[in-house]
């Protein structure tokens, strides 16, 4: 993905919008550091409609018995 400062974006937005709508999506950057990304509508459709893990969870399609039962080890010490 190319980078592009904002200032060229301004003025180049069109062929940035093109490109973008031709796969070829841009990030944005502003005093060297990112900032936005322009891509097209259809990749942003895409992405906007990904479930989040707590949903595949919930989701799930196998019964109570299709996962295994915990080990009744105790918990492993962690050193914070």
């Amino acid at each position: 993905m190319r980078e592009i400062q904002l200032k060229d974006a301004k003025a180049t937005l069109s062929a940035v919008v093109d490109q973008a709508v031709r796969g070829n999506p841009a990030v944005i950057t502003r005093h060297g550091r990112r900032q936005a990304v322009v891509l097209s509508y259809e990749e942003y459709e895409k992405l906007s409609h990904v479930p989040s893990f707590g949903q595949l969870l919930a989701a799930f399609p196998g019964e109570e018995g299709d996962i295994p039962a915990r080990a009744g080890k105790p918990p492993r010490a962690v050193d914070l």
